[in-house]
């Protein structure tokens, strides 16, 4: 009977291959083939894809975040596993071999949806929120003993590193080392470990603005401990990727157009102007590199169609039937979707004064932002020691002021890297690395990693 090991290595593509050796060591072992991406080639979107087997239009996983029609609310980075609207791999793995009367369990470390996912042992980053506004980082476990485990012995998981200014290797590491700690005492016969340390710098600086060659063998050196307890246990390791990253030059507004044009409303307040998309005619929630335009009247669409299809640097708009091309015809995405030039990507502020920017548009802030920032893996040019800054405020928050971390640029000029699109040439793209037959084509469709996971589970259908 058979386990295995599901690394997710964002960004990791087969140009960037060959600068991990451990990780090329092991594709030369099996096989690497580079997947054809999902529109969006965004994160949970690309593992709800992975995990379901299904397009974007099945599984419903539009983007990092959409608007919820029932609420008329912008959320991103949700965790429930019931927003998955197909059936994920390991409760296809376990149906599968309680037919067959064999054990299964499984593991899910930091893979997003990984709350009330039907899993045995899942651990997530899952903060503390007091009712004075105050935040304590922290993770959640399943069982609840897990994460406690695991906390003391590799210590507290680096909050700061795994999304941020402070963005960096530290999260990886601690997240391959908390794995191998599962497998070895806990033996899932499916483990499913996030590994995000390839999605940082190149979104800071682009592909072409970042010691890649560095940054992969850090990648590579933080698998170590992982490979080695696998190779102890008898464990499969395959390696999936979401998205390569590309090079921008440039941020798209396409929500100052719609404001410029009357169709936003805010309120404006002691926080700055907030959104008030109950009376708003149209809204862009901006995701990387496509853009849900939101139009509630139908009458309205023809004119903010025009608005903006007359912006520089967009290169598509998908409208009803159209978006059934791109598979993005679903509930939840947007009456128009916008998809730029290669160059470039859609960047959420609404507001047209720096001086009225809401409150959270300085701090890192993805629960409270209606659009995803790339600016917060920035300090803020300003400040000529960013750092203490950060730790003033954090004085000022132990000390019991209510305050915020305004470490955040609001210049969007200064992102260099994104990713959205589809791959231009399959070197780019996600991959696969697997064992067993290799495939007879050049190139796997995203949505053939499931089934390909479950036949070397020996449980294939």
């Amino acid at each position: 009977m058979s386990s295995l090991i599901l690394l997710n290595c964002v960004g990791l593509t087969s140009r960037l291959l060959p600068h991990a050796p451990r990780l090329a060591k092991l594709a030369a072992a099996g096989w690497s083939l580079p997947l054809r991406e999902v529109t969006p080639a965004v994160t949970c979107s690309a593992q709800a894809t992975i995990l379901t087997g299904e397009p974007v239009n099945v599984h419903g996983i539009v983007a990092n975040g959409w608007l919820f029609r029932d609420t008329n609310e912008v959320r991103f980075w949700q965790q429930s596993n019931r927003l998955i609207q197909a059936e994920p791999l390991y409760v296809t793995a376990q149906k599968r071999a309680a037919a067959r009367g064999v054990p299964f369990t499984s593991a899910k470390l930091f893979w997003w949806f990984n709350q009330g996912a039907a899993v045995d042992y899942a651990v997530t980053p899952k903060p503390w929120y007091g009712i004075d506004g105050n935040k304590i980082f922290g993770i959640a476990g399943t069982p609840p003993s897990l994460a406690e485990e695991l906390t003391r012995q590799h210590g507290p998981f680096p909050f700061a590193t795994f999304w941020g200014p402070m963005a960096g290797k530290a999260c990886t590491e601690w997240i391959a080392a908390a794995t191998s700690t599962v497998i070895q005492n806990l033996a899932p016969r499916l483990c499913l470990a996030y590994l995000p340390h390839l999605d940082y710098d190149p979104q800071r600086f682009g592909p072409a603005g970042t010691d890649m060659a560095r940054c992969v063998r850090e990648l590579d050196e933080a698998v170590a401990p992982i490979l080695d307890t696998a190779d102890r246990v008898g464990a499969q390791v395959w390696v999936v990727s979401e998205y390569g990253h590309c090079d921008v030059s440039w941020p798209i507004y396409p929500n100052r157009v719609l404001r410029n044009a009357g169709l936003i409303a805010v309120r404006d307040g002691p926080f700055g102007e907030q959104l008030d998309l109950y009376a708003s005619r149209a809204f862009a929630v901006c995701d990387h590199q496509i853009a849900h335009v939101y139009v509630p009247h139908p009458t309205d669409v023809p004119r903010v169609r025009d608005l903006l299809a007359a912006l520089p640097g967009v290169d598509r708009l998908l409208i009803g039937e159209e978006r059934a091309e791109w598979q993005l015809d679903h509930p939840r995405s947007g009456e128009i979707i916008l998809l730029p030039q290669r160059e470039a990507w859609f960047a959420y502020p609404y507001w047209l004064d720096d001086r009225t920017a809401p409150d959270y548009a300085r701090s890192v802030a993805i629960h409270h932002k209606p659009g995803y920032d790339p600016c917060e893996l920035f300090f803020d040019p300003r400040f000529r020691f960013p750092k203490l800054h950060a730790a003033r405020r954090l004085l000022q928050k132990k000390l019991g002021f209510r305050t915020r971390f305004d470490v955040v640029p609001l210049d969007a000029s200064l992102v260099r890297g994104s990713h959205g699109l589809p791959a231009a040439d399959p070197v780019d793209a996600a991959l696969l690395i697997g064992h067993g037959p290799r495939p007879t084509t050049d190139t796997l469709p995203m949505t053939a990693v499931k089934e390909r996971i479950l036949q070397a589970l020996d449980l294939g259908a």
